[in-house]
């Protein structure tokens, strides 16, 4: 009993964080209709940031770790938001209302140069963090086997519980979420009430960014490092838990995301780890293969 909550426990932060990157990649998501790899590729991107530049700070500026941490993540956001708005404006925009096809390939090469860019900045380098946060609150004090969280994995999930909350409360009760609710049901009758689906995209992209480069920070500081493939694994990750709850439906899409992680958790727990990713994805295709509906795309 005691091993298997501490495994709800472990799924947790897990679930929190799919959570918010499927939270922000249905806000992209849902004003084009258009599967794209690129918001993956962002939270890996401002993961890598963070870290080069913490390490920057602790190595060549002699900060202390909270002054060093805190330069890295002014250059997450700042370097993510910066690549997904240029990513969005000048790459996604002309082609997100055209072929789906297009998008793909595209979200493809942006995913590609941002992995090579982190990797040539940091000369291949795979970075560490020292440890922090990381005392240990007991939950339940068996002494054979407690329950425990660290602080890091308890203020992860908090923060990004917040974020999906707040983001949520924006969406429904600002003039900015009325917008892009406007363009994501209809984009034709948002432009003849005088809405500008275009500046719509480049402002939830860029919201979508922000969020994803949010995450990258958070996920950098509790595992310590963040690998160069990540940003292809998690942009085809996010592409199917975020389609579990609805990708046009932020909220709902991190719920369904949230399943997701409290379900590969358990699976690492109780299953063999070799096929977790491929246990996982083929859940994910066949739920997704019997809860398809044909959608005309505008």
């Amino acid at each position: 009993m005691a091993y298997f909550l501490q495994q709800i426990a472990n799924a947790v932060p897990v679930a929190a964080l799919y959570a918010a990157l499927a939270f922000g990649y249905a806000i992209a998501f849902a004003v084009t209709r258009r599967a794209d790899l690129t918001y993956g590729a962002l939270f890996a991107f401002a993961g890598q940031i963070f870290v080069l530049f913490a390490d920057f700070g602790w190595n060549r500026l002699w900060l202390v770790l909270p002054a060093a941490l805190g330069v890295g993540a002014a250059a997450a956001l700042t370097f993510g938001l910066g690549a997904g708005l240029v990513a969005g404006r000048y790459v996604m925009r002309p082609l997100a209302f055209s072929s789906a096809n297009a998008v793909v390939v595209a979200s493809l090469g942006s995913l590609l140069v941002l992995m090579e860019t982190a990797r040539l900045a940091s000369d291949t380098r795979s970075l560490w963090l020292p440890p922090f946060l990381n005392n240990v609150v007991v939950f339940w004090p068996d002494p054979q086997f407690p329950v425990t969280l660290t602080a890091v994995q308890l203020v992860n999930t908090g923060l990004m519980v917040a974020l999906v909350a707040g983001g949520h409360w924006l969406l429904t009760h600002s003039y900015a979420g009325r917008y892009w609710r406007a363009v994501s049901e209809d984009r034709e009758a948002a432009a003849l009430c005088g809405v500008d689906p275009s500046i719509v995209y480049i402002v939830a992209y860029g919201a979508a960014s922000l969020i994803a480069a949010f995450c990258g920070i958070l996920a950098a500081s509790y595992y310590g490092n963040m690998d160069f493939g990540m940003g292809l694994s998690f942009g085809v990750k996010v592409l199917f838990i975020a389609a579990i709850g609805g990708q046009t439906a932020p909220l709902l899409a991190a719920c369904g995301a949230a399943g997701v992680g409290f379900l590969e958790t358990l699976w690492s727990a109780y299953g063999p780890i070799l096929w977790r990713d491929f246990a996982i994805f083929g859940f994910l295709v066949v739920v997704l293969a019997v809860t398809r509906r044909e959608k005309a795309i505008p």
